[in-house]
């Protein structure tokens, strides 16, 4: 009996966290959903009332996500400011993946807790009937702790590879910058063009500043802002040697030029990095998978011989 509310408990758990996951991880398409639904409508020349419209939204827009929401702004109440800024900072470095809100992120993890943690206590239910409930309470409670972290582990491995995707593109990018500026364009003219040739993470960052700059953001600031959100050394540091040519009238080619030089050799230097690291980190799986594999092909045959010889005999006896 134990057993079987364990696994309703768990199958809704599972429900509930593929739900949330699926709201979390969503496609965003920067709109409103209700705006969007109005213009279609006014498109087909169509009366309807604001309830019809808010029943023509999906599930997931009209139920699921305000509860999920509701039950993240719940959680955050009791959350230190400290830990809901360094997620929203998080959130921000990652590229607010999926339109990944604060609310939602925090709803995942404690969800994702709970689903591993039972899940962990059917297990164990059904298969450590030995163990005493100490232990087995020790256990859970440690794959709670695992299942709450699984979320941020996950997250700093979307923030880890846009950092290095954005160090892997800045090379190019200042490259066309320096060609764009020697040859009459302005700086913001130079970024329309990276914005327009490539769809990477610089290329959007990139359009982002000029959108800002548009809404009447200084430049210096925008760019400011880009660096903070790319959490990337190197682009610091490019920054920074903008906006001091511009306050020092330096020519603007120059710097560009110094600064892609200096990238190319950053990143020439990280490619011997990682190749240094490549035979360290084959160990690994030769030590775990190919050496007991070839142990094992070579050996064998000999083995049975051994067994079929005179030295069966010797070894085991008669």
């Amino acid at each position: 009996m134990m057993a079987l509310i364990l696994i309703g408990i768990g199958g809704l758990i599972v429900i509930g966290a593929i739900i949330l996951v699926a709201i979390g991880m969503r496609e965003s398409t920067g709109e409103d959903p209700m705006q969007a639904r109005l213009a279609e409508y006014a498109a087909r020349g169509e009366t309807a009332t604001l309830e019809e419209i808010e029943l023509s939204q999906p599930l997931s827009e009209r139920v699921v996500l305000p509860l999920a929401r509701k039950f993240g702004e719940f959680a955050l109440r009791f959350t230190p400011q400290n830990a809901l800024q360094a997620t929203q900072k998080k959130i921000e470095l990652a590229g607010s993946p999926r339109g990944l809100e604060p609310t939602v992120f925090w709803t995942i993890r404690f969800i994702t807790a709970v689903f591993v943690g039972a899940l962990m206590a059917f297990l164990m239910t059904i298969g450590l009937d030995n163990c005493s409930w100490g232990t087995k309470i020790l256990v859970i409670f440690g794959f709670v702790i695992l299942g709450f972290y699984m979320p941020e582990l996950f997250l700093e491995s979307k923030i880890q590879r846009r950092q290095k995707g954005v160090r892997r593109a800045m090379p190019d990018a200042l490259d066309l910058l320096t060609i764009c500026v020697e040859a009459g364009l302005g700086f913001d003219g130079a970024m329309q063009k990276v914005y327009e040739k490539w769809d990477n993470e610089l290329s959007l960052a990139f359009g982002r500043v000029l959108r800002e700059i548009q809404l009447g953001k200084l430049r210096r600031e925008a760019l400011r802002d880009m660096s903070d959100r790319l959490g990337v050394a190197e682009m610091t540091s490019f920054v920074a040697a903008v906006i001091q040519s511009e306050q020092l009238g330096v020519s603007m080619a120059k710097v560009l030029r110094i600064q892609s030089d200096q990238m190319r050799i950053k990143r020439r230097q990280l490619a011997e990095e990682e190749a240094h690291k490549a035979p360290i980190k084959m160990l690994i799986p030769m030590a775990l998978l190919i050496f007991p594999s070839i142990c094992i092909v070579l050996m064998a045959p000999a083995v049975l011989m051994l067994l079929r010889s005179a030295l069966k005999t010797l070894l085991f006896g008669g």
